[in-house]
């Protein structure tokens, strides 16, 4: 059970951590060749994730505005502008993210925690490599890397979905082109942006966290893998909030 006691020690022994991964690498070659090997396995396996699902929410999205936006003193550009404003400042980010925790994040814990219970880890430690940076930071910086081009796509492909709908008569092409050409912020893109960026910090380090501190056997690098999704999914939702006051 999580009280304010164990909420604090927890927080203690992860501040530890990160000032032992956020170090600089003892082997540059090392480090970026497990770098771009994490890039590959956390973000680009993920894009195919990310575009599926991200085509059928702009669908969505797009539809059920349509058909809940009847009045006709409503102009019907307001379909693919309100399409275009949930896919930049939510759901391309943090929704997105929160799905992403969900995948990543546990492949992350599952990783560590494996490594930890068969003593890969304290191994590492007794070569005198900081196995904490060795093993998180490729991990940290990868995914930081690939996810705004995650972003990137997520939101082009909830716009095809948006098009897509009006294969189905529900809209038409020169109305989504005129909303989501409408008072067009660019700023707003940048903001769903720095919002990956954090969230993807906070998946991977928490993920990390909970794996690498994994005590016992296979059950509890089961029981952290859970802890791992829901522990980074709720601290995304906490950043969503004070990260939308800042920056919109």
């Amino acid at each position: 059970m999580l009280t304010p006691r164990s909420a604090l020690i927890d927080l203690g022994r992860y501040v530890e951590l990160m000032g032992r991964v956020l170090t600089r690498p003892d082997r540059w070659r090392m480090f970026y060749r497990q770098y771009v090997t994490e890039m590959f396995q956390l973000g680009y396996n993920s894009i195919g994730i990310v575009l599926i699902i991200s085509f059928f929410i702009g669908a969505v999205i797009c539809l059920q505005i349509k058909l809940n936006i009847q009045s006709p003193w409503m102009p019907r550009m307001v379909v693919g502008y309100t399409t275009r404003e949930i896919m930049l400042l939510e759901f391309s980010s943090s929704i997105m993210c929160l799905i992403l925790a969900g995948k990543v994040g546990s492949n992350i814990a599952s990783e560590l925690g494996t490594m930890r219970i068969t003593q890969q880890i304290d191994a590492l430690d007794i070569m005198g490599v900081n196995s904490a940076n060795y093993l998180i930071l490729p991990k940290v910086a990868g995914l930081i890397t690939i996810m705004p081009i995650l972003v990137t796509f997520s939101v082009a492909s909830g716009v095809l979905g948006a098009y897509a709908t009006s294969l189905m008569g529900t809209t038409t092409v020169p109305e989504l082109n005129e909303g989501f050409r409408y008072s067009f912020n660019q700023w707003f893109f940048w903001c769903g942006i720095i919002k990956a960026i954090v969230y993807a910090f906070i998946i991977t380090t928490v993920s990390s966290y909970k794996g690498y501190t994994v005590v016992g056997g296979s059950v509890e690098v089961g029981k952290a893998s859970t802890d791992a999704v829901v522990t980074s999914s709720i601290l995304v939702l906490f950043a969503d909030i004070f990260l939308t006051q800042i920056l919109t």
